[in-house]
């Protein structure tokens, strides 16, 4: 710390205000203003934020080794993060649309968030402990690790490849569509429409809610999971399913196993493709 430039308490509401700063702490300061300036750090390097309020637009675009730590980034915050790459968001409150964009090796952690289309085409995110919501939320990212995560969202998850999420509420619609290599532990997904058109998506003790889930699948797995409201399930799909409880109906699922304590109905005719799945009901 005692080679690092220290900015506090001050106002900054002009143009590119701390452009390319580095090796510095800025704590509590207020970047809003008359001037109404962009892009205030951005090209910063090793640059760490403490108690700071952003109202500006694109305040942290292009910076590199940057550190949030107790901000607010309120809705004037617009496209806030962009480009960034090795960064941490501690303890913040984002409010800023289209939060986290083409984005390498960033963690969020003790958060709130409310972004639509946060996170899109991001590499390397780690999230923690962290409340999102957000419409298509981390559309087209890759090798993300979630844990705690508390999502309200829509379209979440979509194009995604190699995510491992944990202990986590998903209350999301339309999740996983077209993902590959995705494994869901230990948590509870509610929504509609699930993992349609997904690659390699594997949930482990989850308990999955909503209608018609998990159609179009590839090599589809299920781990000792509950199901409720699940009708018309596993249509057309490769799926390895082993479910404790009741399903409440399945459609033409296309090859595979499931296993399940009780299935309220089949549909297994006017398939527009081959379909041969086993359906195993376990004795009582």
């Amino acid at each position: 710390m005692s080679n690092k430039t220290i900015i506090e308490n001050r106002t900054y509401d002009e143009e590119r205000a701390l452009y390319h700063l580095e090796d510095a702490l800025v704590r509590s300061c207020v970047f809003a203003g008359p001037a109404d300036g962009e892009s205030a750090l951005k090209e910063s390097r090793n640059v760490e934020t403490e108690d700071c309020s952003f109202s500006l637009r694109y305040p942290l675009w292009h910076a590199k080794g940057f550190t949030m730590r107790r901000c607010t980034l309120d809705e004037g915050t617009r496209a806030p993060i962009w480009y960034a790459s090795d960064g941490r968001i501690e303890d913040c409150t984002v409010s800023g649309v289209k939060c986290l964009r083409e984005c390498d090796r960033v963690t969020v952690e003790g958060s709130r968030v409310v972004s639509p289309e946060f996170g899109w085409k991001c590499r390397g995110l780690t999230l923690r402990n962290t409340v999102v919501t957000s419409e298509y939320f981390l559309f087209d990212s890759r090798d993300v690790s979630c844990e705690g995560l508390e999502l309200h969202g829509k379209y979440s998850f979509q194009y995604m490849e190699n995510v491992r999420i944990a202990h986590s509420n998903l209350d999301t619609k339309d999740a996983f569509w077209h993902s590959k290599n995705v494994t869901v532990e230990d948590s509870v997904v509610r929504g509609e429409y699930l993992g349609w058109f997904s690659e390699g998506l594997t949930l482990v003790r989850c308990h999955i809610i909503g209608t018609q889930p998990l159609c179009y699948c590839k090599e589809l797995k299920l781990i000792d999971c509950t199901m409720e409201g699940a009708d018309f399930a596993f249509e057309y799909s490769d799926v390895d399913a082993t479910v404790t409880g009741r399903i409440d109906s399945v459609r033409n699922p296309r090859s595979g196993r499931i296993v399940a304590d009780e299935i309220g109905a089949y549909d297994l005719d006017r398939a527009v493709m081959e379909c041969g799945a086993e359906i195993v009901v376990r004795e009582k």
